[in-house]
């Protein structure tokens, strides 16, 4: 049996960054506006700070208005929710995003609650979360709108009919991507590290995304052969070579062991390459669609 199709987030995010330019040219030629994305670091963590430059310098890109707001890891609860609201009610902000994790001390809940459901590009309000669930336009979570387009991406457009299974109950990626592919007539299995036989609900997938942060917790031979495997974890782990690892080096892993995986699957998301550069794409893509609901556009 040959090998699965390698899955390349890369392209995909490439283009549907060109796509998102070209929407931003068009609305600031007829409409005068500019798609505006505000994101809050709070801390000094090294992975926020990386990702944060890059949803800065890719919105700048795309000839958005971008604000980033660096606020010490001393902030406190009440600073952090003050400068939510004002951006909330400032005209140019279309899409606001703060960085989690956030420092000990200050509570994530009570900020993603303070947001603006209009402008909360990450779709963790909990009124976006009720309308997504329901089926309503919402501003939902950028990972899983990620993985929905690059499984159009593979499959086609109708996905009717498959049978999807998550492995993962997160509110960021396993609850809104079983949603999603529900909108898409799939039937939906949302399985996790409790589910009983977990091996057999997997082998039973047409489609199976994994998002539940175990490194290569998924086996080759947990996949149904030809299934379309999309991995959403992301996983630091030692080197395999001995050598390598004794130097404290590492590398980047998936949920899904991927020499065994690509042996059975029918295409596959590499780790990394695959889905985490369609996260960032997927936030511009959403910051256009608010900016859109917003004016009324």
């Amino acid at each position: 049996m040959s090998e699965a199709r390698l899955i390349d987030g890369r392209a995909e995010a490439d283009n549907l960054r060109a796509r998102v330019a070209a929407e931003v040219a068009d609305l600031k030629a007829k409409h005068g506006l500019t798609p505006g994305l505000a994101v809050v670091l709070v801390g000094e963590d090294p992975a926020s700070q990386v990702y944060v430059r890059s949803k800065g310098e890719q919105s700048q890109a795309a000839g958005m208005h971008s604000v980033t707001h660096k606020l010490p890891a001393e902030t406190t609860q009440d600073a952090l929710i003050d400068l939510v609201r004002q951006l909330n009610a400032d005209p140019a902000i279309h899409g606001i995003l703060v960085q989690m994790p956030l420092p000990p001390g200050l509570d994530e809940k009570s900020v993603i609650e303070a947001i603006d459901p209009d402008k909360d590009v990450d779709g963790l309000h909990v009124i976006n979360a009720g309308r997504l669930s329901q089926g309503l336009p919402a501003l939902a979570p950028c990972t899983p709108v990620g993985c929905m387009i690059l499984l159009r991406q593979t499959l086609g457009e109708d996905l009717s009919g498959l049978r999807a299974v998550v492995v993962g109950r997160s509110i960021l990626v396993g609850r809104p991507v079983a949603q999603l592919l529900l909108q898409a007539d799939c039937t939906v299995t949302i399985a996790h590290s409790r589910t009983r036989d977990l091996a057999s609900v997997c082998r039973e997938a047409d489609i199976l995304v994994a998002a539940v942060g175990r490194p290569r917790m998924i086996p080759g031979d947990w996949i149904r052969p030809g299934a379309t495997v999309i991995d959403v974890g992301i996983n630091r782990v030692p080197f395999d070579d001995p050598a390598k690892a004794a130097e404290g080096r590492t590398k980047l892993v998936g949920d899904v062991d991927f020499r065994s995986a690509r042996k059975v699957a029918g295409a596959i998301t590499p780790v990394p390459n695959g889905v985490g550069p369609m996260t960032v794409a997927c936030l511009l893509a959403n910051t256009v669609t608010a900016a859109r609901r917003i004016r009324g556009v």
